[in-house]
């Protein structure tokens, strides 16, 4: 996956928010979870149970989403690192050869 595709799949706690209170709760198709989604609009939130406990833990939800991606992005970085540290030290192999 693409470093730049990663950081633009981070979402705001801010804006799952608006979307939890503009578009009939629509936080779980903003963060990416279809199935809880459509769940959740035919239980009508859980007949309210479930999306009070959302409104209260919205800000979690998006960090889980979050750390996922930065644990991605961290993976890939240190696999551009660990490249480039591989072509430095064969750039400096032939050098001496």
């Amino acid at each position: 996956m693409n470093k730049h595709y990663l950081q633009s799949q981070i979402k705001s706690t801010g804006t799952a928010y608006l979307f939890y209170f503009l578009l009939f709760g629509a936080h779980y198709a903003y963060l990416g979870k279809w199935g809880l989604q459509i769940l959740f609009w035919f239980t009508l939130g859980g007949l309210g149970f479930w999306s009070l406990i959302d409104l209260f833990t919205m800000s979690n939800k998006v960090d889980k989403h979050n750390l996922l991606i930065f644990e991605k992005i961290e993976e890939i970085e240190a696999s551009e690192k660990q490249s480039e540290q591989e072509r430095q030290v064969a750039m400096i192999a032939a050098i001496k050869n």
